[in-house]
């Protein structure tokens, strides 16, 4: 009936993720001294990814239960 807002919700939260995850892998680890040695950038990634994961698998089951009405 109406637009499901979760699959592209979910696409760019997962694009987000991605980009974030590839910056902290490829970053110089001294930038991260100042937050306790922790990759923010690569944790806050894959949070985001995950995120757009869950977000994209919802509104794909939903559009599929609707689908098969």
């Amino acid at each position: 009936m109406g637009i499901d807002i979760r699959t592209p919700v979910g696409v760019f939260f997962g694009l987000l993720g991605v980009i974030l995850l590839a910056y902290g892998a490829i970053s110089d680890a001294s930038v991260y001294a100042k937050s306790l040695g922790i990759n923010v950038n690569f944790a806050w990634g894959l949070v985001l990814f995950v995120f757009g994961l869950v977000m994209a698998f919802f509104g794909r089951r939903a559009s599929r239960a609707a689908s098969s009405r």
